[in-house]
């Protein structure tokens, strides 16, 4: 009697997955390099809520960037799509005789965006803005010092689950309280021959304070580098290993700014001295005097310039297309800003604990939603692929800011990091992914448009044994499969 309800079980179990099956499905899951692999996949009309396929859509899986969806779409919900981030240049003391008798301070809203390379825009003009606004106001010369506040977030500006390979790389830069430049670096070498070190010539932008660079490169013949930047978030040192191509007058690196606001404070000071503006004191930043005791916050202070970021549906926007970590990181610590509870967290766990309630008064089931983070970088991010297509539907049929976050999405073959993806399907132009991809983890979710039905795709797998492009071939193959689309 036990083995027939056993047997009974088991077999309703495989009915269940059959009934939601297609035979695309079924030869994506018969490749032999997803033998222990763990795979979520889940399309559904977001109109009817009916299953079109699954498989294990109730997995836990690593989604690696496809979390970003999950952030962004939160962030047009609790913060609205025309939110603006502020950061302001203010002074304390009193300016009399075109001397500032106090300090000058950068304040920080948390804006991934100033100075971004996403913006297609000159990355000095709002710091050329900002000494406007000093010369505007008479000031020649400061007694204090110029002093980036960054304190709106806390001093983490990296998730404790990132790998020590991410740090110091150019997508695992720390998300802050002040940012520029999206925190990244350029590193140019000169490269030798084959077997010799390559040389450091310059940074751009140079590093204020400098960072040290223990190079333990080798040069090669190859086409492309395979290297690492590493180091920690506050250090002015860097290790960087691996190969680079030999015999190259110039090759990039790129790493992430060691501390933002304190390059900031540095450079800002730099720009204004250029101007004939002298400054008394050493540029320094919130978190090192808070390290020497003062802790006191900024008070009677006056504004001479505020300027403000484009509007939230034009950032997520670039989080998504670009899939550019800052940003999310960003959204997802402003979030945590609207946390009032007593529970000592993080600007990071603050953020969580607003997203997953604010999923929760929607319905949502959020019991498998594990995040650390809101880029998907920390490999202990965890979601099924059913809470992912649950998220996407929502945002499809029920947000008010449901437009703007599917705008939000490139379009595969066209557009964003899914430009490459499906260039030759005639789904080209007609779905909108996020994708995303670690070491053994491939993601795709979004959506696939037809005859004025939405249908939300999510597919992820973990721990597959090919390489990157095979997997992603395939996983091209299924969603065309799928889909069976003819425009």
């Amino acid at each position: 009697m036990k083995k027939f309800y056993f047997l009974s079980i088991l077999l309703f179990s495989v009915f269940q997955i059959v009934a939601q099956s297609h035979p695309a499905l079924d030869r994506f899951l018969g490749a032999s390099y997803l033998r222990g692999a763990s795979i979520s996949i889940m399309v559904k009309d977001v109109n009817s809520d009916s299953v079109i396929c699954s498989y294990d859509a109730e997995r836990e899986v690593i989604p690696a960037s496809a979390l970003k969806i999950v952030t962004t779409s939160a962030a047009l919900e609790i913060l609205g799509e025309n939110y603006v981030y502020e950061t302001s240049i203010l002074y304390d003391g009193e300016i009399i005789d075109s001397i500032l008798n106090g300090n000058l301070y950068i304040r920080g809203g948390g804006d991934p965006s100033l100075g971004s390379a996403d913006l297609g825009a000159d990355r000095d003009m709002v710091l050329h803005e900002w000494v406007e606004a000093v010369r505007t106001a008479g000031i020649r010369t400061i007694t204090g010092a110029v002093i980036a506040d960054e304190s709106i977030f806390d001093t983490e500006g990296v998730s404790m689950k990132w790998l020590r390979e991410d740090l110091g790389s150019y997508y695992g830069q720390g998300c802050y309280g002040l940012n520029i430049y999206d925190n990244r670096y350029a590193l140019y070498l000169k490269t030798e021959a084959p077997g010799e070190s390559p040389k450091i010539e310059r940074t751009d932008p140079e590093l204020i304070p400098p960072v040290v660079f223990h190079n333990h490169l080798t040069c090669s013949q190859i086409s492309s580098d395979s290297t690492y930047i590493v180091g920690f978030p506050f250090s002015n040192e860097r290790y960087i290993y691996g190969i680079v191509p030999a015999n190259r007058s110039s090759y990039k690196l790129v790493g992430d700014i060691p501390e933002p606001a304190l390059f900031i404070a540095h450079y800002f000071s730099k720009l204004l001295k250029k101007e004939d503006i002298s400054i008394a004191c050493e540029p320094t930043c919130r978190r090192i005097l808070a390290q020497a005791g003062n802790r006191n916050p900024l008070t009677e202070c006056k504004t001479l310039i505020t300027t403000y970021s484009r509007p939230l549906k034009d950032l997520v926007k670039i989080a998504n297309f670009e899939s550019n970590n800052l940003y999310a990181d960003a959204f997802l610590k402003t979030i945590g800003l609207k946390y009032a509870g007593n529970e000592p967290l993080s600007s990071f766990g603050k953020g969580v604990k607003i997203l997953l309630k604010h999923w929760q008064e929607k319905g949502l089931d959020t019991s498998s939603l594990w995040m650390f983070d809101g880029s998907g970088l920390a490999p202990t991010d965890k979601i099924t692929a059913r809470c992912l297509n649950d998220i996407l539907g929502y945002m499809a049929v029920k947000s008010p800011t449901g437009q703007a976050f599917i705008e939000s999405l490139p379009r595969a073959g066209i557009e964003g990091t899914v430009r490459r993806t499906l260039v030759n399907s005639p789904l080209k132009g007609h779905i909108r992914l996020k994708s995303g991809s670690m070491s053994r983890i491939r993601s795709y979710a979004g959506y696939i448009t037809k005859n004025d039905r939405i249908y939300a795709v999510t597919i992820i797998v973990n721990n597959f044994n090919c390489t990157q492009s095979q997997i992603k071939s395939d996983i091209e193959r299924l969603i065309s499969g799928i889909s069976d689309f003819r425009f």
